[in-house]
């Protein structure tokens, strides 16, 4: 009994031993696993965060694109803006220009004794002045004002015409043109765009800004003085154009006007 028993104890013992063992592989593996899945999630996360900071310095990288081209914008602006300002400058001078001319012919004008000898000079002079503002200038309405120069010059040769009169018509003159300085107007007329005619709506903004739309507003375009031709606008202008046109006509409401500008060096 005594042996038997020893022998039962010791199977018995190598069978805990086994099983212990078998137990420890088992949690081994467990944890293998466990850790290699931890291992991976970390990895992923950090895969995630490298595509996430990717993302970021994209996104980062298009602000700062944005951002120069915003400045850009501005900078471009500020130069349009001093172009404007020197372009309006010089049409200043021409007019105080004219203006000190003028006075100067009324006064001389009180004299009658001096008025053929002095004021028809000075009116020629006038007249040419007008003629080459009207050649140089943008060319709106340019039949309707070249007609306006060439009736004056018929004026001028006119027996039946006192001084007088002749003076008055070209200070008229001289005011029409002054106003278009400070005036909007939409109007229709003829276009001749590659070879074609074709009538469109002129929208006239001052002397800053001179533009056309075709009848059906899809096509527009504006004036480069420095080109001396049309230039396209694309059709983000359309809508505005449009608007501006009802505005010039009095038929909506007065609002701020969007529309392109050209420098007096030919820069948009």
């Amino acid at each position: 009994m005594p042996k038997a028993y020893s022998n039962s104890n010791v199977l018995l013992h190598r069978i805990l031993i086994t099983a212990m063992a078998s137990l420890f592989v088992l949690i081994a593996l467990i944890f293998q696993a466990t850790a290699q899945e931890v291992l991976a999630q970390v990895q992923s996360s950090a895969n995630g965060s490298v595509t996430d900071g990717s993302k970021s310095q994209k996104k980062i990288d298009k602000l700062d694109d944005q951002t120069a081209e915003l400045v850009m914008e501005y900078r471009a602006s500020v130069r349009q803006l001093e172009e404007l300002r020197e372009y309006n400058a010089q049409l200043e001078k021409l007019i105080k220009a004219q203006r000190e001319e003028m006075v100067k012919i009324r006064q001389e004008i009180e004299d009658v004794t001096t008025i053929d000898r002095t004021i028809i000079p000075h009116m020629f002079k006038m007249i040419d002045g007008l003629e080459a503002f009207v050649n140089l200038d943008t060319p709106f309405l340019i039949d309707e004002r070249k007609t306006r120069v060439a009736r004056l010059r018929a004026l001028m040769d006119r027996s039946d015409a006192n001084p007088a009169e002749k003076y008055r018509k070209i200070l008229e003159a001289f005011e029409i043109e002054n106003e278009y300085g400070r005036t909007i107007e939409a109007y229709e007329g003829s276009l001749t765009v590659e070879g074609v005619e074709r009538t469109v709506n002129f929208l006239r903004l001052g002397r800053v800004s001179w533009l056309y739309q075709t009848l059906d507003g899809e096509e527009s375009g504006v004036w480069s003085q420095a080109a001396g031709d049309w230039v396209d606008l694309d059709g983000d202008f359309d809508a505005e154009i449009r608007t501006n046109l009802r505005i010039a006509r009095e038929q909506a409401a007065p609002n701020l006007m969007v529309v392109p500008l050209f420098g007096a060096n030919g820069g948009n």
